[in-house]
């Protein structure tokens, strides 16, 4: 009986010992859980002027994708996605802050500056432990900063000293640290670390090597000319050349897929497919219409998300710097507009996401005073509603604003455009050049049930004056809750940030 007592009592001796030995150990710091679990990495993959629906997997029945359609096969296929604004840095800055662009100051605007107080995914998974890089063409083109060094420019661009850039900039891209290629990166790779990486295609950016379409087998014969262009050999040949570009961007992604496949680390890889904005043509690349804001988006994450899905619920840009945190175990900041995708790859309902805003500031510098072409806009799956805060000013850029340019100088020189241009008088041609470069009015609402291309605006047939109050209640709405700046009809600060780009050069070769 005493030797139970005894052994009751060291046995309670030792259990208190071990409760205070715990009890006084130093706290495990908060990310220690999220190091525990195997965090997936990231992969984000993105092209220069690609729109939807120009992928074999959405019904192309000409350019062949096959590593696109592979992601997309093996995880989720989205049928709504839209770049915040159809431009390359602000689109870029809205992947990478997770905001809506009129919240980004300098950032909304094509060659602009994104200051430093504007929180990037790439730093906050930096910090969370992952190793981080970009290749080729991250955000821009813009400046960083002090040095008013020049991010992934498609023009010459000057270095301009500003106070505002020495206080407020940047020591690297938005992107993270520069790599010369994923090869590369991932070699140096620490073995106990996900790693997070953005690679930049310059494809299909222009300028092309005029007839490579043809050359590579395509046909004139097969091509579907968007309606919103004239159906010429001239244009059919452009059309060709431009997707001999997103083959090659195709390509890249194989690429990408083989190496990752080859190390063991396909499975456990948030793969993200898209492009910044719509194709280089009239009316498409610059504009807030489908050609120009609707792009491509796939998603795999085999780990996590069910192949073979099909979203079509609308999502945007803004929503991937929540869905990289969330994949990684953080919280998504509160200053971003965004919302994660990981719950729509889970098969969660969202039952906001039957909408999209889109947007757009100053892209070239093609206009008399520096004037942006500010646009706001809603996209349902029945209408496109879109407001022109100044229906003055020129959609495409002043007719004849810079001599080396050319006319119209926020479209992209190309053949297409030249034909447009020249023919401008033709009878057959006079309707694509009202599309593409004529000013104009205030509103336009598009009926899609009728006018998928969004060739005839109805704003001001009385059938319609239901959507168009409902629709442009809800924009304005979203621009006040947004603290959007042109939400007041005489801010035009937009127009005043400087424009750290020279638009009076064009490329000639691909850099």
């Amino acid at each position: 009986m005493r030797r139970s007592i005894v052994l009751q009592s060291i046995i309670a001796a030792l259990g208190l010992c071990l409760i205070l030995i715990v009890l006084s150990a130093p706290t495990a710091p908060a990310h220690a859980t999220r190091q525990a679990i195997k965090r997936p990495n990231i992969l984000f993959i993105i092209a220069d002027d690609w729109s939807y629906p120009h992928a074999g997997i959405y019904g192309d029945k000409i350019v062949k994708t096959p590593n696109f359609d592979r992601v997309a096969r093996e995880g989720a296929l989205f049928t709504n996605s839209y770049c915040v604004s159809p431009s390359c840095t602000p689109s870029r800055a809205a992947v990478l802050t997770g905001q809506t662009v009129h919240r980004l100051e300098e950032g909304a605007n094509l060659h602009g500056f994104l200051p430093k107080k504007f929180a990037v995914y790439p730093d906050l998974l930096e910090a969370a432990g992952y190793y981080v890089g970009y290749t080729r063409k991250g955000w821009g083109p813009g400046v960083l900063g002090g040095t008013g060094r020049v991010q992934n420019s498609q023009v010459t661009t000057q270095t301009i000293p500003s106070a505002k850039l020495e206080e407020n900039g940047r020591m690297r891209n938005p992107a993270g640290p520069t790599f010369k290629s994923f090869e590369e990166f991932f070699r140096g790779k620490p073995a106990d670390k996900p790693f997070c990486f953005w690679f930049g295609s310059q494809d299909p950016h222009r300028p092309y090597v005029r007839g490579t379409g043809l050359q590579s087998g395509m046909r004139l014969e097969d091509v579907q000319v968007p309606a919103f262009l004239p159906d010429t050999p001239e244009v059919r040949g452009d059309i060709l050349d431009y997707y001999f570009e997103v083959q090659r961007f195709d390509r890249e992604v194989g690429e990408l897929l083989q190496l990752l496949e080859a190390a063991g680390q396909l499975d456990n890889t948030v793969i993200m497919i898209t492009s910044d904005n719509g194709m280089p043509f009239p009316r498409a690349k610059a504009n807030i219409r489908d050609s120009g804001s609707r792009m491509p988006l796939a998603i795999r994450w085999t780990a996590q998300v069910k192949g073979g899905q099909i979203i079509s619920d609308f999502v945007s840009h803004a929503d991937f710097a929540p869905t990289f945190l969330e994949a990684a175990g953080l919280k998504p900041l509160k200053e971003m507009t965004g919302r994660s995708l990981v719950g729509l790859l889970k098969g969660r309902k969202d039952a906001g996401r039957d909408h999209v805003f889109l947007e757009r500031e100053r892209h070239a510098n093609v206009r008399r005073g520096d004037l942006s072409y500010p646009v706001r806009a809603i996209r349902t799956t029945d209408f496109l509603y879109v407001r022109n805060l100044r229906p003055d000013r020129w959609p495409a850029g002043d007719p004849e604003m810079y001599k080396a340019v050319g006319a119209f100088g926020d479209v992209d020189a190309s053949p297409t455009k030249q034909l447009i241009l020249d023919k401008r008088t033709d009878k057959e041609i006079a309707n694509f050049f009202r599309l593409a470069f004529e000013k104009r009015p205030a509103e336009e609402l598009f009926d899609l049930r009728t006018d998928p291309a969004q060739l005839v605006n109805v704003v001001g047939e009385p059938r319609y004056a239901d959507a168009r109050r409902l629709l442009r209640t809800s924009l304005d709405k979203w621009m006040r809750e947004t603290a959007d700046p042109r939400a007041t009809s005489d801010d035009d600060r937009f127009d005043r940030y400087p424009y750290f780009g020279n638009a009076a050069m064009i490329p000639t070769t691909r850099q």
